[in-house]
């Protein structure tokens, strides 16, 4: 009774509500449930979005029982049929309910026999008094509020009954106590305690009784309450009807004078050989629609804060203008590549494409995949494109690119640490694109390239090139006019657990910025595919990345959180927190990875609130509202059934002339499959995959024999490998060669070095080539 606030019941349709743990069965035992308890109804639901369409279970209060078993567990049966064990989250929160239910119970029982003659309460007063006035509904009005303010005390004298017995109870229990043989001290602390419970029961009576003779006196003065409201409606209607007479009067005034001014300015203006017809026409034109604008005003404006928008802006440094002041300018160049050239910019674009013939719906097989497998080793099984994309794996990691923006924004940062939550967000928008994609792309082959040239629309040129084959290794290289470079080199592993399978990419990935010479490095997460063997696939991404700048030592720690059917949070959730090299925080980033991600500037960080898994406590971080970094972008219509494509991935197998020989786009299974003809590409992606497995059984060949020639010498010199005249002449070459043969000499070399090279060879030989 020291919580005079508790939410209890009420009459006409008042409800309670609240999440309790009911009882189910023997294997999952209690399970969290949402109850309401309505007009002597009690009902539960699983959610409380299940509140709509799908109620659990209803037991009628009027003829249950309710009994408590412990400090936070009850019962509550209607005599056999519905029984409810339930278990209330603390010994408060179970009072809580009893009293509600208690108090519900009573007046289920109340209403029960009331119902039949609930209208005639009161008679008379349900006849107009003056017709066209609404007197009758006044008074239908006010006998409503009386019933309301009698149910109301009905309620405290049910309280009142309630507070009697458990008071009872607890003298009596007092009073056992007091029969005992106890110490002095503690007689004297029951007795105490049995007083100040008496003058409460006291004191509740009182209360009643006072609630009596309120509603005893409004029902004394209901008539002279009926009439004055019965003026004041009346005065109400009379000083409008006044006051739209006069807006009327004062609205043709208006007219009147400004016509009569109006013609005043006619007349001058032809005598004055002033301006002509038609600009009179226009000024009346103004005129109408000003009266129609001042006629029905329906808001009206107010400046904001001032001291807020001053305090936001030294707040938040410039991430509108000082951080990125051209970010409209990043969105508006329709004609040009590079700005700086005047004769180039009316070349206009080249138009992309925006479909692909749509996804055959082939049935698949099993059996027919299983019986060619018989007898062959695991590697050199071939898999059919039913499982694929018509996309390789160099066009998916150049997929990366699909928010370039972002680094085009982060590169015209002023501040570090801005930068870093652009490049963070750049970093979590590589994921939005492998929602829906559930496809595998080709693995490309050995010595394999894709070239995306987007200098004139957006200003970058990318590269990719696959540098192993065993294990799969490619380098991916970007270079952009807009200040920023971007380098990659990625293998992966895999491991495969029955009912899911995990990739995890392995290599780093650069950005550097030549303004300010910022140089970060950040890993991927791990990719998971779930229902490799029945039900639907579907992708999560897991782990956490450690976005690093290592030129100023700022750091940002990115989580994405695994997807739990327990879980309440926001699925495919990722947080982070933008830190300095001292470890201060300075702005905290959340979201999702497939739609948005949001920033907030920390103003303070504090240690407390709700102890961590390993029991230390959080850091509570406060921040300013939250602004929008990154948003997911549309998806192409139709695009289900041209495998979820986006609108950089369409164009990325678009046929083109000028690219390398060993442009993905030129891999004749990958075309056959995006043109629809699934047998073809089948037999020619198998093909292509005994032609590289032959070429590496004939390298694997030349380097056994290399091996065994070289088995007698010491050491081997790099200079004797090579002819001298070739290394003389074509010294570019005899480095190439030389590296080559200690690659096959010595294979346990790292493939990173193995990337390294190669990557950094083809580029040197492709923009040398293009310069």
């Amino acid at each position: 009774m020291s919580e005079p606030k508790t939410p209890t019941p009420t009459p006409a349709g008042d409800t309670y509500k609240g999440w309790v743990f009911k009882w189910t069965n023997y294997i999952k035992g209690y399970q969290r449930r949402w109850f309401v308890l309505s007009n002597g109804l009690l009902s539960y639901y699983r959610t409380q979005a299940e509140m709509g369409h799908t109620c659990r279970g209803t037991i009628n209060l009027a003829t249950a029982t309710i009994t408590v078993d412990d400090a936070c567990n009850f019962v509550i049966s209607n005599g056999g049929a519905q029984t409810y064990h339930l278990k209330a989250s603390c010994e408060v929160e179970r009072q809580r309910w009893i009293t509600a239910l208690e108090l519900a119970k009573a007046k289920a029982a109340r209403m029960q026999p009331e119902s039949d003659d609930s209208g005639d309460d009161f008679p008379p007063s349900s006849a107009p008094v003056a017709p066209g006035q609404g007197g009758g509904s006044q008074n239908s009005e006010v006998q409503s509020a009386l019933r309301t303010l009698g149910s109301k005390v009905e309620d405290l004298s049910t309280c009142n009954d309630l507070i009697s017995k458990h008071g009872s109870a607890l003298q009596r229990s007092l009073s056992e106590l007091d029969s005992l043989r106890l110490t002095g001290e503690a007689g004297d602390k029951i007795r105490q305690v049995t007083e100040r419970a008496t003058l409460f029961r006291i004191t509740s009576n009182a209360m009643i009784n006072a609630c009596r003779d309120f509603l005893a006196l409004a029902q004394a003065h209901s008539k002279r309450w009926q009439k004055a409201l019965q003026a004041e409606r009346e005065q109400r209607v009379r000083l409008e009807e006044t006051l739209e007479q006069l807006a009327k009067q004062h609205n043709h005034l208006e007219r009147a004078f400004r016509g009569a001014a109006q013609a005043n300015a006619t007349a001058d203006n032809k005598s004055a050989a002033g301006p002509g017809k038609g600009e009179a026409s226009d000024e009346d034109d103004d005129n109408e629609f000003f009266d129609a604008m001042e006629e029905a005003p329906e808001f009206i404006t107010v400046p904001a804060d001032p001291q807020f928008h001053k305090r936001s802006s030294s707040n938040i440094s410039g991430f509108n203008s000082e951080m990125c002041p051209d970010d409209q300018s990043l969105n508006e160049e329709p004609l040009a590549m590079n700005q700086e050239s005047p004769s180039q910019e009316l070349v206009p674009l080249k138009t992309r494409r925006t479909r692909i013939p749509d996804k055959p719906n082939y049935s698949l097989n099993l059996w027919s995949i299983m019986k060619n497998c018989i007898g062959k080793e695991l590697s050199k099984i071939p898999m059919p494109v039913n499982f694929n994309e018509p996309i390789s794996m160099l066009q998916r990691l150049s997929e990366d690119l699909e928010y370039h923006e972002l680094l085009d924004k982060a590169a015209k940062c002023q501040s570090s640490l801005e930068q870093m939550c652009y490049v963070a967000a750049f970093s979590v928008s590589s994921y939005s694109t492998t929602v829906y994609r559930t496809g595998k792309p080709f693995n490309p082959l050995l010595g394999e390239t894709f070239e995306l040239d987007r200098r004139r629309e957006s200003g970058y040129r990318s590269l990719c090139e696959q540098v192993s084959h065993h294990p799969p290794a490619a380098a991916h290289h970007v270079i952009s006019d807009r200040g920023w470079t971007l380098r990659q080199e990625i293998t992966v592993a895999s491991k495969f657990r029955g009912k899911y399978l995990s990739i995890m990419p392995l290599g780093t990935i650069h950005a550097i910025f030549e303004k300010g010479n910022n140089h970060y490095t950040w890993k991927k997460v791990t990719t998971t595919v779930h229902n490799i063997i029945v039900g639907k696939l579907w992708i999560d991404q897991s782990g956490e990345i450690d976005v690093v700048n290592h030129t100023t030592g700022d750091r940002c720690h990115l989580k994405f959180a695994p997807y739990s059917y327990f879980s309440r949070d926001v699925a495919r959730k990722v947080t982070g927190v933008v830190m300095d090299k001292d470890g201060k925080a300075h702005y905290v980033l959340s979201g999702t990875w497939d739609e948005k991600m949001e920033f907030s500037r920390v103003m303070q960080s504090s240690r407390g609130g709700e102890n961590g898994t390993e029991g230390k406590q959080k850091t509570v971080y406060q921040t300013l509202k939250a602004r929008e970094v990154w948003r997911r972008n549309p998806l192409p219509d139709g695009a289900e059934t041209m495998y979820y494509f986006t609108a950089l991935a369409l164009t990325l197998n678009e046929p083109e002339e000028g690219v390398a020989p060993t442009d993905s786009r030129r891999r004749p299974d990958q075309r056959l499959m995006e043109d629809g003809r699934w047998d073809e590409a089948n037999a020619e992606k198998q093909r292509l995959e005994e032609k590289q497995r032959s070429a590496r059984r004939e390298r694997e060949r030349e380097a056994a024999s290399q091996r065994t020639s070289s088995q007698s010498e010491e050491a081997v010199d790099e200079d004797s490998l090579t002819d001298p005249s070739l290394k003389s002449k074509y010294p570019s070459f005899s480095l190439f060669y030389s590296h080559l043969l200690k690659l096959l000499i010595y294979p346990h070399l790292s493939s990173l070095c193995t990337c390294s090279f190669f990557s950094n060879t083809f580029f040197l030989l492709s923009f040398r080539c293009t310069s």
